[in-house]
């Protein structure tokens, strides 16, 4: 009697969530996966970019609020675009690689990262880590740091 069928429905692809930004550390974090896990089977690829949104008073006008998210975003998805050409020409999948920009109010990314993490019930996640000095990382905290202590089943990634 062949299971494979039976076999296959039950394997389920084990899903990364890259969070990146415009950084050269977020750019090592997805030439990391690429290298690292690029042209294996069973993966799905998810890039995600935060977008925080200044508090309301950044802005003089709506208009220009609205601007700066547009263009924003943009420039975000193009990032995105890049990253997953670079994820598919390692070897994934073009359906296994998915990007996600999240437009939001200041916050804690790694509180948004990890949400997304849940919710799209990601096994790992991907992080470039930012050089900060000592005095910037305690008055700003470090979201590489911050995740790694919030983080609940899954495993964390920091690129250096």
């Amino acid at each position: 009697m062949n299971t494979a069928p039976e076999t296959e429905a039950k394997i389920r692809d084990k899903h990364i969530l890259v969070a990146v930004d415009q950084s050269e550390s977020s750019k090592r974090a997805v030439l990391y996966v690429a290298d690292f896990v690029g042209g294996f089977p069973g993966f799905t690829v998810t890039l995600l970019s935060i977008i925080s949104e200044p508090s309301e008073d950044f802005f003089e006008t709506d208009d220009e609020r609205k601007i700066w998210i547009s263009n924003t975003t943009e420039k975000s998805v193009k990032l995105l675009e890049k990253y997953r050409q670079i994820l598919i020409q390692s070897g994934f999948p073009e359906e296994k690689v998915k990007t996600r920009v999240c437009v939001d109010a200041p916050g804690s990314l790694s509180e948004l990262i990890l949400s997304f993490q849940c919710g799209l019930n990601c096994c790992t996640v991907v992080v470039g880590r930012h050089h900060k000095s000592k005095t910037e990382e305690f008055l700003f905290g470090s979201t590489s740091s911050q995740i790694i202590h919030d983080a609940k089943n899954c495993a964390i990634w920091v690129v250096e």
